[in-house]
């Protein structure tokens, strides 16, 4: 399954919009900057190492669509409004911004249009092609981590949705059972958009690996009775002090803590910020109607006010380990901010 890639033949992006898994696997293709920032908005397209990518092509995209411009200065003006408008349809993770000024420093590194998308595109494709490696390797890493029986609690969707075509957390998972290792899967339903049921399951499911939906508020109930023996999840962001991930992963960091069972996350070394602190990264917040209707029916009072934040900071005081690309790294994670070359301990 690939998630995210380029169309050739039609010269457009193609993603799978993930609102209308599990129940139909329909394809966007399109040439808009605009139809893919309402996408990135929506969550067609979601997951931090995905919205690299997406980020990436959309500068690309942004590039062919003002190929007529009178002027050179008028293409690279055009390009960047673009790429603010992309810029800001998810501020909590760091990827998507990453991919972004990726490619737009390449772009705008040429004297022409033509030559600005030829060389946007060769380096959003190959912000693709690295995903699914660095993904695999990630994989590798932390399979070797997991007991070779086990039972891993996930939650929302780290997998090939999230990516490319392996996943971060889900590949940690695949990668152990590619290496024989017999691994169970609880998989959190991720409230309000449910993408762990719908998502991670859906993944897990059509791979053959053993996988069970629960409440998010069941985790801790399952931790105390022992049916859990390791904790794998994503990344939208990581800063010197805290993981960024989808609302609940704290929760959920805390109760594996007070249960002595090992809290991983997995994540590409790009998700990594070292220039804030936690209380500098805003938390997007959600509509109410997420919170206040299932598909057509009413959940909630009218007028009745929500909060609803798609992220939460979970202290790296409460992390076992960072699965990288670049390897493992352990608290006090002195490496992540006093080392340039990201060498994993």
């Amino acid at each position: 399954m690939r998630t995210i890639t380029w169309n050739t033949a039609d010269q457009c992006l193609s993603y799978i919009d993930q609102t209308r898994l599990p129940a139909e696997q329909v394809t966007v293709e399109t040439q808009s900057v605009a139809r893919l920032a309402d996408g990135i908005r929506r969550l067609e397209a979601r997951g931090a190492p995905a919205l690299g990518v997406a980020g990436g092509y959309g500068v690309a995209l942004s590039c062919l669509t003002h190929q007529n411009k009178e002027t050179v200065t008028a293409f690279r003006d055009a390009v960047e409004t673009d790429a603010a408008l992309l810029r800001q349809t998810r501020p909590t993770a760091v990827n998507l911004g990453w991919g972004i000024d990726r490619v737009l420093r390449t772009a705008l590194q040429e004297d022409t249009p033509a030559t600005a998308f030829d060389a946007a595109l060769r380096e959003a494709q190959a912000i693709e092609a690295e995903d699914i490696a660095l993904c695999h390797q990630i994989g590798a890493y932390g399979g070797a981590l997991l007991p070779d029986t086990c039972t891993v609690l996930t939650h929302c969707n780290a997998g090939a949705l999230a990516c490319v075509e392996w996943g971060t957390a889900l590949g940690v998972i695949r990668s152990a059972v590619e290496k024989g290792k017999k691994v169970s899967v609880i998989s959190c339903e991720t409230r309000p958009l449910n993408q762990g049921s719908r998502l991670t399951a859906f993944e897990l499911h059509a791979d053959g690996i053993p996988v069970r939906v629960i409440p998010d508020s069941a985790a801790a109930h399952l931790m105390q009775r022992g049916m859990i023996d390791a904790v794998v999840v994503g990344a939208d962001r990581i800063t010197p002090d805290a993981v960024f991930n989808k609302i609940g992963t704290y929760m959920h960091a805390i109760c594996a803590h007070h249960h002595s069972i090992p809290f991983y996350v997995a994540a590409p070394y790009s998700t990594l910020d070292m220039t804030r602190k936690g209380m500098d990264v805003e938390i997007e917040e959600r509509g109410r109607d997420e919170l206040g209707f299932c598909g057509n029916r009413q959940l909630m009072p009218d007028d009745v006010e929500t909060i609803n934040p798609a992220f939460d900071a979970t202290p790296l005081t409460l992390v076992t380990a960072i699965i990288t690309d670049r390897g493992i790294f352990r608290y006090p994670y002195d490496e992540l901010t006093h080392s340039d070359t990201g060498d994993a301990i």
